[in-house]
């Protein structure tokens, strides 16, 4: 009677199949194989080209487990998917990817993510690049120079801090009309202020009472209406424009009746109330 042949010396339960579910701190990945084993020498091709499936860790669904930044990995997988690194625009997170790249042993990934950061590193503390003509034999060409640099980083900051530009906030809200003319005095109550511009302004008028919730990661140069302040008082919100050097160039409101109160005959109407604001 033939023996079966297993001359490959590892059983069919401890080989690695195609399709490899991954858990990265959470995060979970479905990706080939052939992917994961696409960079020789790398982390990954040592656990999965080295190592048998039994000797991994594993999470309590049976898939492999990795304990490193979850979201960080996306990155990490696109490029052993075909050697290249593409990054969204403002990416906060490079410093932290070169680390994971140097953990999972990529080194033309670590090369890729180091040239910006080398260049981040070699302005001044002023954030202004120095002076290329530095070495200048003259002495009085070369601090000539340096005072020009200066005055014009002097005056990028100074424009970067107040730069013009529009913001609008924006409530909605109801109030009561009674039979008798009279309007409920709490007809301006406010349950949320929505903020509409550009990201940096924003961010640069409100700070941290600014909720970024539903619309994260926006660029500083780009156009938001999503998001919307922490607090519920527009005279706070007034107050904080005012002190950034915005004025009011603009207002406008609409109401419609909603519905009408069965008992009293009192009208209850919607608001949407914006207000335009404007630094030169």
């Amino acid at each position: 009677m033939a023996l079966p042949d297993n001359s490959s010396g590892i059983s069919e339960e401890l080989a690695f199949p195609e399709i490899i579910e991954l858990n990265v701190g959470g995060q979970v990945y479905i990706t080939r194989y052939s992917t994961l084993t696409s960079v020789p020498d790398s982390l990954l091709w040592e656990m999965f080209s080295q190592k048998t499936a039994k000797s991994l860790a594993r999470d309590t669904k049976g898939r492999f487990f990795v304990d490193r930044d979850g979201f960080l990995f996306r990155y990490i997988l696109d490029y052993m998917r075909d050697q290249q690194l593409v990054l969204p625009d403002h990416f906060p997170e490079r410093g932290r990817l070169q680390r994971e790249a140097e953990y999972f042993n990529l080194p033309e990934l670590v090369k890729l993510l180091a040239p910006k950061i080398t260049k981040q590193n070699s302005l001044g503390d002023d954030g202004c690049q120095s002076d290329p003509e530095e070495s200048s034999p003259s002495a009085d060409a070369s601090r000539n120079l340096a005072s020009l640099g200066t005055a014009t980083c002097s005056s990028l900051a100074a424009s970067d801090g107040k730069r013009t530009g529009f913001i609008t906030i924006g409530y909605r809200g109801s109030y009561t009309l009674g039979r008798d003319s009279q309007t409920d005095a709490k007809f301006r109550r406010v349950a949320r202020i929505m903020v509409c511009g550009k990201t940096s302004l924003a961010k640069e008028v409100f700070g941290e009472t600014l909720n970024e919730s539903r619309d994260p990661d926006r660029p500083p140069e780009r156009y938001t209406c999503r998001y919307y302040l922490k607090f519920t008082f527009l005279e706070q919100a007034f107050d904080k424009l005012a002190d950034a050097g915005f004025h009011m160039v603009a207002c406008n409101s609409t109401g419609t009746c909603a519905f009408t109160h069965d008992q009293t005959d009192d009208k209850i109407w919607t608001s949407y109330t914006e207000y335009v604001f404007y630094r030169e």
